[in-house]
């Protein structure tokens, strides 16, 4: 039987890379479909997308942009999923998403953008070859991204005027983002934070540290999970206090 199936897989006991790729195809092009339905986009934004979503791929071979596991949906688990915050903030055109890793929410945000006058998405990412990544993403889709290879902390502090929007993704507790953030929704930014079935719970602690005036929104992606969308962020404790 050994032998067999070393004659079915090939030289070295390895799958043929086609039958590999085949079936991620075939998943993967199901997927899109599933996510596109749960959040429609124009023809052009898909096509972006797609450039957008073949190059991640490509590049995760030779860095972790994303959990291997989620691969094959990366289309419901990763994009649908940026791109349902875009329907809490219609107006918005100055984004800021921290921490962007792979690019979500920020790139795949830039991508439903890039029609819209005066679009503007801040990527920040600290780790040098996902800046990398972005950088090369934000050419091949020609998506409206800034890409800033530097830590949070150091960009917030010399962020550009008008951020309507910050976000950020799979980065930190809630409590955290918020400190993180903090400079941007002082100045008038409303936060977008996905969350996952914990929300409530770490809205309750963050709510220890900060006032907060904030409502949480169904997934669309996840009907467990939530955004943590807030509009106002006061410390109970002032600096010097």
């Amino acid at each position: 039987m050994a032998a067999g199936q070393r004659r079915r897989r090939g030289q070295g006991g390895l799958e043929p890379p086609s039958r590999k790729i085949s079936g991620t195809v075939a998943d993967l092009s199901a997927d899109r479909g599933r996510a596109l339905a749960l959040t429609p986009v124009s023809r052009e934004t898909a096509a972006r997308l797609d450039r957008f979503v073949a190059l991640l791929l490509e590049w995760q071979r030779r860095i972790n942009l994303i959990a291997s596991s989620t691969e094959a949906i990366a289309w419901t688990r990763h994009v649908a999923d940026s791109l349902q915050l875009l329907a809490l903030a219609p107006e918005a055109r100055r984004w800021v998403d921290l921490g962007s890793g792979g690019g979500f929410p920020g790139l795949v945000i830039a991508c439903a953008l890039a029609d819209a006058d005066g679009a503007e998405v801040h990527l920040v990412e600290s780790n040098a070859k996902k800046a990398a990544f972005l950088r090369e993403a934000r050419r091949a889709t020609e998506a409206p991204a800034v890409i800033h290879a530097t830590r949070i902390e150091d960009f917030v502090d010399n962020a550009p005027e008008g951020v309507e929007v910050v976000t950020a993704r799979a980065l930190a507790p809630l409590v955290d983002l918020l400190a993180s953030a903090y400079p941007l929704l002082q100045r008038g930014a409303s936060g977008l934070f996905p969350k996952g079935q914990a929300a409530a719970s770490e809205l309750t602690d963050a709510g220890k540290r900060w006032k907060i005036r904030a409502s949480l929104e169904v997934s669309r992606t996840d009907p467990q999970a939530r955004i943590v969308v807030v509009r106002g962020l006061e410390p109970k404790c002032p600096a010097g206090a």
